[in-house]
């Protein structure tokens, strides 16, 4: 396959900027497995095979199980995930395949039983970042 350009060394500017957001993620109050949970469920949606290892190895440094990571797939059907869990991964889901159906209702509604409305912020951001980094990098080939 033919190389791909590497954004980081040609336009090193677009990398700064995200990497300014995963520093202003780095102050969310939301958990950082949880965080981690996101980021690998989202990946794995979005098939990034490098930003899916990454973050299954981040995971597991913080204690996230290889079972709760392997039941990430099918984590609708699985009891290794607790309500608010499930609430940020439901935010995932949706906001990954966000022209399926948008944000519904119900799923938003969810997650405000959780998290405060700073932390829903910090939760969209997450998800929005972490598929901007998916889209980096499959449209580079890392």
């Amino acid at each position: 396959p033919m190389s791909r350009v590497n954004i980081q060394q040609r336009q090193p500017m677009a990398y700064d900027a995200m990497f300014g957001l995963e520093k202003y993620l780095a102050t969310s109050s939301i958990d950082e497995k949880l965080m981690e949970l996101v980021r690998t469920r989202a990946s794995m949606l979005n098939h990034c095979r490098f930003c899916l290892g990454r973050h299954r190895k981040a995971a597991i440094s913080l204690g996230v199980t290889q079972e709760k990571l392997a039941a990430l797939t099918d984590w609708q059907h699985s009891e290794l995930f607790d309500s608010k869990e499930r609430a940020a991964l439901s935010m995932a889901d949706a906001i990954t395949h966000i022209s399926i159906c948008g944000l519904p209702e119900h799923i938003y509604s969810q997650a405000t039983q959780f998290f405060t409305d700073d932390e829903i912020a910090q939760l969209i951001m997450l998800v929005s970042v972490i598929n901007a980094w998916n889209r980096i990098g499959i449209a580079t080939a890392v």
